[in-house]
C-alpha cells in the first residue's frame, strides 16, 4: 500500500502527502477499496465513501465523495488546475451531467483550488456534483462532492480542510 493513499480512522480521511483531511458523514459506507482498479500508478484513488451501500436502493440521490490523484504527466499540456477540467468536464458530460458552474477560483481555508459544478436529472430528482482541484507534487489532486442538493455538496465540502492554514476546529 502507498503512503500517499493516507488512512481513514475515527471518521476521519488524512493525507499527509497531499496536505488535507476530510470529514466524513457519520454512516458512510467506505467504498474504496471496493473500487480501486489495478495497480495503474499514474492514478490513485484515494477515498471513495457512499452514503449507503450500492445494493440499498433508496428514494434519494446516493451522496459521496471521492478523492482521486493523478500524475500530471498523464496529461499532454496539464500546467494548471483549470487545465485537469477538459477531463473532468468530458467524464461528466459523458454521464449525463451538465455544467452548472464553469471552472473558478475557489478557497478552502487557506488553500486555493479550482471548482467546477455539474448537475444531471435522474426522473424527479437533481444530482449535483461539485468538483475540487489542485495540483500537489506531480498530481492533479481532485475532490468530488455529489449530493441532492447544492447546500448538501456545500456541507460536504465545508469537512475538507488543508493543513498548513490552521484551521479553527469545530464542534
Amino acid at each position: 500500500m502507498q503512503s500517499n493513499l493516507g488512512a481513514l480512522a475515527d471518521g476521519i480521511y488524512r493525507n499527509a502527502s497531499f496536505g488535507f483531511s476530510d470529514k466524513l458523514p457519520f454512516g458512510w459506507v467506505d467504498r474504496t477499496a471496493d473500487m480501486r482498479e489495478g495497480d495503474d500508478p499514474g492514478k490513485l484513488l484515494l477515498l471513495a465513501v457512499f452514503e449507503r451501500p450500492p445494493e440499498a436502493t433508496g428514494t434519494t440521490i446516493n451522496s459521496a465523495v471521492v478523492i482521486a490523484a493523478e500524475k500530471v504527466s498523464s496529461f499532454s499540456g496539464l500546467k494548471t488546475a483549470s487545465d485537469y477540467f477538459g477531463p473532468i468536464t468530458e467524464l461528466a458530460t459523458a454521464k449525463g451531467f451538465s455544467v452548472l458552474n464553469e471552472p473558478h477560483d475557489f478557497v478552502v481555508g487557506t488553500k486555493h483550488l479550482v471548482r467546477g459544478d455539474f448537475s444531471k436529472q435522474r426522473g424527479s430528482l437533481t444530482m449535483y456534483q461539485a468538483s475540487l482541484v489542485t495540483l500537489e507534487k506531480g498530481y492533479a489532486v481532485s475532490f468530488t462532492f455529489i449530493g441532492g442538493g447544492e447546500d448538501e455538496i456545500e456541507e460536504l465540502i465545508e469537512k475538507l480542510s488543508f493543513s498548513g492554514g490552521k484551521q479553527p476546529q469545530s464542534r
